[in-house]
């Protein structure tokens, strides 16, 4: 197919940034959040105000198979949280609120993207993305793309397996990508959700650079179980197999994922746990692309870094200090010449269940541990990759499970690159 080119494009390496890009500001944004436009509990412009009044650069919008588009009302009585959100949503907007009472219903009308987006975006200082979740399946499996930047409305594409599903979905956005001649991309959610995805469906999937490392509902199993990996371990599986075998680095983001907005609970899925920093030159979609698929960003749920760099011989971060806080960063990666014997078993709950196979431990192995907030790895130039885990002590508040510390997750660094 014609983008087969675009993804030639998408598999560069993770170059270490120019003068220009280590002093460009870091943006803090959310790319998995949804509204009152699919299952979300409230009104897009009060997830926006919720977000841009909390130091948030750019927001997306990514509600499941639909665009904020065209004339759409909805029953308040007939929604989670509706009443409760109408009323806020008409203490804080007033008059702006469009809104109607039909016999003894009232509805209230969805405001589009182009309509609320002129009442927060501020050049430089917030900006809105237009994404979809593309929501999907393969038999009970739920399968969810998102798209950020999309300029029109993906369907589910279907598929004959779960590969095929994803597959198919990242097809469609590419596709999009080079007939409109728009930056987007694609990212797999919360693989653990509904145990749907293994690592290796994702080492198969081509044109894929990224995939959700942190997600903040809690449904999604980021920590995995006893007999299914977690999501950073999926991660490490994904980086030794994929770059073993000269494959696309994949990328690591953070999100949200919120749902529920009036109720602050670890049962809920609630706005503000988990973000990406990209460091561009502009808020901008074009800037802030580019520089997440040059692997130029990190995820948090907490942990800030004002600073990472690496050249051919170290890897170096700057922690933001808090007081009365202390950091371990963890430098993980996995040596050229790792044991890549796996073992294949099936999980039996009412059926066969595949889960992903069991690989070695040289995969994904704490190479140092660091306390402080200038943590540097010196490359030994065995390692296929390296990437960072900051941990703060500070327990999160309000964590999508109990005893969950802030933490922080830089890209991976491609040793290779560097010519060793």
């Amino acid at each position: 197919m014609k983008y087969q080119l675009l993804l030639l494009i998408l598999i560069a390496g993770c170059a270490a940034p120019s003068p220009e890009t280590a002093s460009a500001p870091w943006w803090k944004g959310n790319l998995h959040t949804h509204s009152y436009w699919s299952d979300g509990d409230d009104y897009p412009e009060m997830i926006m105000d919720w977000y841009k009044t909390r130091g948030y650069h750019f927001m997306a919008l990514s509600d499941h198979n639909i665009l904020a588009e065209g004339d759409t009302l909805i029953n308040p009585a007939n929604k989670s949280s509706g009443r409760v959100a109408f009323q806020k949503y008409q203490a804080r907007f007033g008059e702006e609120v469009v809104w109607k009472v039909e016999g003894a219903d009232t509805l209230v009308r969805l405001k589009t993207l182009d309509e609320y987006r002129p009442m927060f975006e501020e050049e430089g200082s917030f900006l809105i993305i237009q994404a979809e979740e593309i929501t999907d399946r393969f038999g009970l499996k739920p399968i969810h793309v998102n798209a950020t930047n999309i300029q029109e409305l993906i369907e589910p594409q279907g598929g004959s397996s779960v590969r095929e599903v994803m597959q198919n979905n990242v097809d469609a956005v590419l596709e999009q990508r080079e007939r409109t001649g728009q930056p987007m991309f694609p990212h797999i959610n919360h693989p653990n959700f509904g145990w749907a995805v293994t690592a290796e469906d994702l080492i198969a999937l081509r044109g894929e650079r990224f995939f959700e490392v942190y997600n903040g509902h809690p449904l999604v199993h980021n920590e995995g179980d006893s007999l299914r990996p977690s999501i950073e371990r999926m991660w490490d599986i994904i980086l030794a197999e994929r770059l073993a075998h000269g494959e696309e680095v994949m990328y690591g983001v953070a999100v949200d994922d919120a749902h529920n907005y009036h109720e602050m609970t670890s049962n809920n899925s609630n706005p503000g746990r988990g973000w990406v920093m990209v460091r561009a030159a502009t808020l901008t979609p074009e800037a802030l692309i580019a520089a997440m698929e040059a692997g130029d960003f990190y995820g948090s749920s907490g942990v800030t870094l004002t600073s990472i760099r690496h050249d051919e011989s170290t890897l170096s971060l700057e922690i933001e200090p808090e007081a009365g806080v202390t950091y371990v960063t963890q430098f993980i990666g996995t040596r050229q010449g790792y044991d890549t014997s796996s073992e294949s078993f099936a999980l039996a709950v009412d059926n066969v269940v595949v889960v992903t196979r069991r690989y070695s431990d040289d995969i994904g192995t704490v190479l140092a541990e660091v306390e402080g907030l200038t943590p540097t790895y010196t490359f030994t130039g065995d390692e296929l990759y390296v990437r960072a885990r900051v941990v703060s002590s500070r327990l999160k508040e309000n964590p999508y499970h109990e005893g969950e510390f802030e933490t922080a997750w830089t890209q991976p660094v491609l040793i290779l690159d560097f010519g060793f």
